[in-house]
């Protein structure tokens, strides 16, 4: 196995079990490895420290083990299974309401750079890196080990998420299909709401799992409110707020595919149309055209804004912007979801820009809340870096 020799001086993140390895840490590498090769790291002096995948870039290293041996069939089954057992405590694998929700979430879960999310047997898989994108047919056959009978498929969809620059052959394609099971979308339920999830043509996976709870906290406070839910993707928000009493929702995506299936979600959990008015279009342009004090419940939930450090400074201008028009646009006494999922936007930045956002506004604002992702989406206590989501609930005066 090649080896990964760092700079003296340089284990200290090793040895407090952070899971990369950077490339200004590596002194030399003995060996010749390719992008997505397992290696081992070593310190100056020749100690042992991790096992991981090698690969191109600022992170060198993704660290699989801190223990030296094989990465094999059993490192892959005890790593899904460990995976599923921190479900089974969450309360989520065997629910009698939720029968969806992310298996494996990369550095929460000891295997960086793989994301597993489950839909009532089927296994959607996204690669982050080389390595993992390489491990497909091994990490397939660990969710058929662990997993049994209750497995449907297992869908690889890394095309857009697995480094392209490497000449993978990246193409979304079934790893697993049981002869039995011939869909590419089915019906899932969460919190004992249902929703049709498609992780062909879906977003991401199909479906936004780590709002969840989320949702939830928004059916508890809609009752007799006018809700805006922009960005909406789906409708997962949208379901709830009528569920939890809202008047109507006015739902907004600039994407007619998931317009069409907000209104199926709609219909499926048993609302009538009028309840639900669905506008495809941009969502600054739709918050331009409403007057002031449409709605007393907002939910601002939109795309990662920046993907990479380089683009910080324009996300938050971008989150200073869209929290501006949202909240000068709010009733008086409204609450406002507000969330960031970009990892590279922290919480305090992000609260900063929605400050200034309520200050341009020239209302008076409470924060009630601070929002954050469920327990599948772990954080691994060494690797803050995964606490990716933030939001902040927000009244209005």
């Amino acid at each position: 196995m090649d080896r990964i020799i760092l700079k003296k001086g340089r284990e200290a993140s090793l040895l407090r079990f952070h899971p990369w390895v950077f490339s200004g840490a590596v002194a030399s590498i003995a060996g010749n490895p390719a992008e997505g090769d397992i290696v081992e790291v070593f310190s100056s002096d020749g100690s042992f420290l991790a096992t991981g995948h090698y690969q191109k870039g600022s992170i060198t290293v993704r660290v699989l083990s801190f223990e030296q041996g094989e990465i094999g069939e059993k490192f892959w089954e005890d790593g899904i299974r460990q995976a599923l057992q921190a479900r089974k405590a969450a309360g989520l694998f065997g629910s009698d309401s939720t029968d969806c929700f992310r298996l494996v979430h990369g550095e929460g879960d000891n295997l960086p750079g793989l994301i597993v999310d489950y839909y009532d047997g089927v296994c959607v898989m996204q690669a982050h890196s080389v390595g993992m994108f390489r491990s497909r047919e091994e990490i397939t056959k660990a969710l058929r080990a662990v997993l049994g009978d209750s497995l449907k498929a297992v869908y690889d969809k890394s095309s857009g998420t697995a480094p392209f620059k490497a000449g993978l052959a990246l193409g979304d394609t079934y790893l697993y299909r049981d002869p039995s099971f011939n869909d590419d979308e089915q019906t899932v339920r969460e919190n004992g709401h249902r929703f049709f999830v498609n992780w062909t043509t879906g977003q991401k996976t199909g479906f936004f799992l780590d709002q969840r709870e989320n949702r939830a906290l928004v059916e508890r406070l809609s009752r007799g409110r006018r809700v805006l839910n922009l960005f909406c993707y789906t409708g997962g928000f949208t379901v709830y707020a009528l569920s939890g009493g809202a008047l109507y929702v006015d739902s907004v995506d600039s994407s007619q595919r998931a317009i069409d299936m907000v209104e199926r979600n709609v219909a499926l959990n048993g609302f009538y149309a009028g309840v639900n008015t669905s506008y495809c279009t941009d969502a600054i342009d739709f918050l331009h055209s409403v007057h002031e004090g449409a709605y007393d419940l907002m939910i601002v939930d939109p795309p990662a804004f920046a993907k990479h450090r380089g683009a910080l400074d324009n996300a938050l201008r971008a989150y200073q912007r869209l929290n501006a028009a949202a909240i000068s646009k709010a009733a008086h006494g409204a609450l406002v979801f507000t969330f960031s999922c970009s990892q590279v936007v922290d919480k305090e930045a992000f609260a900063l820009a929605v400050f200034s956002a309520a200050a341009s506004a020239g209302r008076k604002v409470r924060i009630f809340d601070r929002l954050c992702q469920p327990a599948d989406h772990a954080v691994n206590i060494y690797h803050p870096e995964g606490e990716y989501l933030k939001g902040l609930l927000l009244y209005v005066e």
